[in-house]
């Protein structure tokens, strides 16, 4: 692989470096997976061939657990099913995600040997596995996969021995990386890219991945010079720097030692209180409206399982009318309640407010992340389409404006949400172009095109701690 080569990074083992210079939104490299799986959950939502997500599927007439969009799908995935789809049916059970994770991996390392792409820069043997580092209650769950495994795996396959069997599994619970479906916006499964594995993490990191068409990209999100070394972001930037070193180190055992950890940057800002005139509002005040966030996140989630989609709304304003007068707007919990609440309020069809609230967390998203994060795109592009939706064309187009210039970074060109995007911005500038010549007119077209076509419903809103979760995924 010409782009990158790997080196020993300081405090940190082996890592992969530039060999030539990279700008913002250049592809380092892309990686197909060893093999990916359809998630427990979703086994039955999810074509196991091309991870797209269908209302329709058809189900694998021999072990009754695959499910395909069609026979093309089916065809494609047999290589991989085969054995699987015989296992299965003996097993008389379906195994959990990790263990035919594992299962299909090791049928292909048996088939094709240790390296199986030209492309591929370590093996899996050379890959850490950290089950010494694992946690005893940890531990306990892994030797039961393993258990359940030697049960699952057939005895006309090659046998393997434990360590071996055991590193494996070690590999996929720390090193598994997050599939998403056909747009990219929900995770569906999870798979294993050898490449992937070797770069590093850091809090600011230099580079972004994102799964497009089947494959990851590694992508750069600026100016990297030749040899410097390439990282990303094992977890999200918004969390404190003590959470993300603690998340760090119990899902991926390692202390991090980056320079936002290090000197606690923008903690300040995420925990702080809002300044007016010059004049802070008290530690103890602060303290008391964060406290008070916290407990209504709980109260809203409570209320969002159920359903109860008008009680989130009345926790969330009852919220932000204590608190934010008190809190930055940069106040993490601030942020999530804004994000909730212009969610639900979308849901609901009260775009107005909706837009209001989106708009508030994009600016504070701004101060907080770096200018090319994925997360901060989303954010513009869901608070585009909020404000488009409430007829505010011209803040609606800026916003999409925005969050595709960070996509084209993050995503390219080719990804569907790209696409999708390109054509929104396209739409709205037309929208705002006819907006600017004569007001009255766009808003009259506009009245009469609801009328004819009223606008659908939105998806119903996620978990509060969802958002944009971080791609690698690491079984619990």
């Amino acid at each position: 692989m010409e782009n990158v080569a790997i080196f020993d990074s300081p405090g940190k083992g082996r890592g992969l470096k530039a060999t030539k210079e990279f700008w913002a939104g250049d592809v380092i490299f892309t990686e197909p997976s060893i093999s990916a799986v359809v998630f427990d959950s979703l086994a039955e939502r999810i074509c196991h061939s091309c991870f797209r997500t269908q209302d329709k599927l058809q189900r694998c007439g021999q072990c009754k657990f695959a499910h395909y969009c069609d026979r093309t799908c089916q065809r494609a995935g047999w290589a991989e099913h085969k054995l699987e789809c015989s296992s299965i049916k003996a097993f008389g059970k379906i195994p959990n995600e990790n263990i035919r994770l594992v299962s299909r991996i090791m049928w292909r390392l048996d088939k094709e040997g240790s390296v199986v792409s030209d492309m591929q820069l370590t093996t899996i043997d050379e890959l850490e596995d950290h089950i010494a580092d694992m946690q005893e209650d940890e531990l306990k769950d892994f030797k039961v996969d393993i258990h359940n495994f030697l049960d699952y795996w057939p005895r006309s396959s090659k046998q393997h021995t434990i360590d071996d069997i055991s590193h494996l599994f070690g590999v996929v619970n720390c090193n598994g990386f997050t599939v998403s479906d056909q747009r990219g916006l929900q995770a569906v499964g999870v798979g294993l890219f050898p490449n992937l594995c070797l770069v590093n993490h850091d809090c600011w990191p230099n580079c972004t991945v994102i799964l497009n068409h089947g494959k990851i990209e590694l992508r750069s999100l600026g100016k990297i010079s030749e040899g410097e070394e390439l990282t990303v972001s094992y977890v999200d930037y918004l969390n404190l720097s003590e959470e993300r070193q603690r998340l760090l180190k119990a899902q991926y055992f390692f202390d991090c030692t980056c320079e936002h950890c290090k000197n606690r940057t923008k903690d300040d800002l995420k925990l702080g209180g809002r300044e007016v005139e010059g004049v802070k509002p008290s530690e103890e005040e602060v303290k008391e409206a964060t406290d008070f966030c916290f407990e209504t996140m709980a109260k809203m989630e409570k209320a969002r399982l159920s359903g109860d989609y008008h009680k989130v709304v009345k926790y969330c304003k009852e919220c932000i009318e204590k608190t934010e007068p008190i809190l930055a707007d940069t106040h993490i919990y601030l942020l999530r309640i804004w994000s909730t609440l212009s969610e639900v309020q979308a849901y609901l069809q009260y775009f107005n407010d909706a837009s209001e609230y989106s708009r508030k967390m994009v600016e504070g998203y701004m101060k907080l992340y770096h200018p090319n994060n994925a997360a901060l795109g989303m954010a513009a592009m869901r608070s585009g389409v909020t404000h488009w939706q409430g007829g505010e064309i011209e803040v609606g187009h800026a916003m999409i404006c925005r969050a595709y210039a960070i996509l084209m970074v993050t995503h390219g060109p080719t990804h569907p949400i790209t696409k999708d995007l390109e054509a929104m911005r396209m739409q709205t500038e037309m929208e705002l172009k006819m907006f600017k010549e004569n007001e009255y007119v766009y808003h009259s077209m506009r009245e009469a095109a609801l009328k004819n076509k009223p606008m659908a419903m939105m998806h119903e809103p996620k978990s509060v701690e969802e958002g944009i979760k971080n791609m690698f995924h690491r079984k619990k």
